[in-house]
């Protein structure tokens, strides 16, 4: 469904835009709260739930979760401003977890269902039976019929059906998450497992109930820029393509209207974090390690130490492009605030983790982003040209896709010594990136560079972004070719990395 704008994204979009708008306005926000669902959902009839009451009340619960507020529990009587008193403060970060089901807002999909539809023809050849490992199928009128309680749901039938009349069903969200941390709850709701779960938002993206949601910080943000902070918007290099006819020359002024000091491109951290993790392979393989991974992704590092605690000390010690640009500003500027915008849910707890509070203040989504320049209703068209960000390298800029990490990472070790060679194995989605880090601790990627990607495709794919992948992937390398550098170690700024690690 990515690219596609769908009702679940239209919901979306418009409660991070009132919110956004009730959070510049000021006033009595639990008053807007409980207005804000008659503003988004109107009417008498239900056009997507035929219940409008219950669309209300899921849109209700989103709006609390944008604002960085819990869900209320279903069984206990509780305002849909609970709590906000203590959400509109600049200075809040998120209450675990970011990431959250609306449980009357799940369809109870099924966690795994083989079935047969209205298109089996009844065949003489019958296949689908003869296949089958457990007998578990059998013709009743002509047609098949699968016994559920001896189906182990392998398949075998799906791929033998000539008339592809068997499907294998699997829950949505439970199917994306490459970590297995969703189950179902005593009623059948989908019910995240939080030991196992690394926020990577996956399931947030895969869900066409819309049943799933991470929190925000929009508010938050606002009410820093409107006490008169100064705000610094540091931009991930997978914003390319997300905001249609805002080119990279206006976004800066698109950007001081809602009200930030200035915009500078992460891809400067990422070249910083390039010459870094250059360092440390040069350095630790494999004399001291026998590979080395790469640390941007955190969705990956957090499930490479989850699920192989023995390789942790593999991924590289370099601080991630979000935190080295962050603190580069902070080093520049005295007593300002700084606003991730990027494609990422997991990026939101990196920026809550006592490490990194002082350096990232806030963390959005282009989604979250989007909503904020719709309700100051920017006008892209009329913008005018302050110049473009082009403070990074065509490598930096390349972090935003999968590849692209490792790729600058091979590139810089080239240039520092043009004699080693470097061997590179990527994956993409948590799954994948699982069967990589199997591979690496069997032994079949010693002396290697690792990368991994959350999410596929990399972070043009991110839970929070607004465009198809594919086609910001092409749009992405045109940006790469217009960078004045190509190679990170070129970065005019690599001087300062001893001086951020003060």
């Amino acid at each position: 469904m990515r690219g596609i704008y769908t009702p679940v994204i239209d919901i979306r979009r418009k409660v991070f835009t009132e919110v956004a708008r009730m959070s510049y306005e000021g006033g009595n926000y639990a008053e807007k709260m409980t207005a804000l669902p008659f503003k988004i959902v109107p009417g008498e009839i239900g056009k997507l739930r035929h219940n409008i009451f219950l669309e209300r009340a899921i849109v209700s619960e989103r709006i609390r979760l944008a604002m960085g507020l819990p869900l209320r529990p279903v069984d206990t009587q509780m305002p849909a401003s609970a709590g906000v008193e203590h959400s509109a403060i600049a200075e809040k970060y998120y209450d675990p977890p970011l990431i959250n089901v609306i449980k009357f807002a799940c369809n109870s999909c099924p966690e795994k269902l083989v079935k047969v539809t209205a298109m089996c023809q009844g065949c003489l050849a019958h296949p689908c039976q003869e296949v089958c490992p457990k007998k578990a199928i059998s013709f009743r009128n002509g047609l098949s019929h699968i016994d559920q309680d001896l189906c182990i749901k392998c398949g075998k039938c799906v791929d033998a059906c000539p008339y592809h009349a068997i499907v294998k069903m699997e829950r949505p969200c439970a199917q994306a998450c490459g970590m297995n941390a969703i189950k179902s709850d005593e009623f059948g709701r989908a019910e995240i497992d939080y030991d196992k779960c690394v926020s990577c938002g996956m399931c947030l993206v895969n869900c066409p109930f819309g049943a799933i949601s991470d929190k925000g910080q929009i508010f938050q943000l606002i009410q820093s820029i409107q006490q008169g902070d100064r705000v610094f918007a540091i931009l991930a290099p997978a914003f390319i393509n997300q905001f249609p006819g805002l080119t990279p020359e206006k976004f800066k002024a698109a950007m001081k209207q809602l009200g930030f000091d200035d915009v500078v491109e992460v891809a400067i951290g990422a070249d910083l974090c390039t010459v870094e993790e250059a360092k440390d392979f040069l350095r630790e393989v494999p004399e001291h390690q026998p590979f080395m991974a790469t640390s941007c992704c955190p969705s990956w590092s957090v499930m490479a130490k989850k699920l192989f605690p023995e390789l942790a000390h593999c991924i590289s010690m370099a601080m991630t492009p979000m935190v080295l640009t962050a603190r580069l500003l902070k080093k520049q500027h005295k007593n300002i605030k700084v606003a991730f915008i990027g494609p990422c849910s997991a990026k939101k707890l990196e920026a809550s983790r006592r490490t990194v509070r002082s350096d990232v203040d806030f963390v959005l989504t282009f989604e979250e982003l989007m909503g904020m320049f719709e309700a100051r209703e920017v006008d892209f068209d009329i913008l005018e040209d302050e110049g473009g960000l082009d403070r990074g390298t065509a490598a930096g800029r390349g972090f935003a896709v999968s590849g692209g990490v490792a790729q600058a990472v091979a590139d810089a070790i080239h240039r520092m010594d043009p004699d080693r060679e470097v061997k590179i194995a990527s994956a993409q989605g948590l799954a994948e990136c699982k069967k990589l880090l199997m591979m690496a601790k069997a032994g079949k990627y010693n002396g290697y560079l690792l990368e991994g990607m959350g999410c596929p495709g990399g972070c043009i794919a991110g839970a929070g972004t607004l465009a198809d992948p594919a086609k910001t992937a092409a749009i992405l390398a045109k940006y790469k070719k217009e960078a004045k550098l190509q190679d990170a170690v070129d970065s005019p700024y690599e001087i300062t990395l001893d001086f951020l690690h003060d």
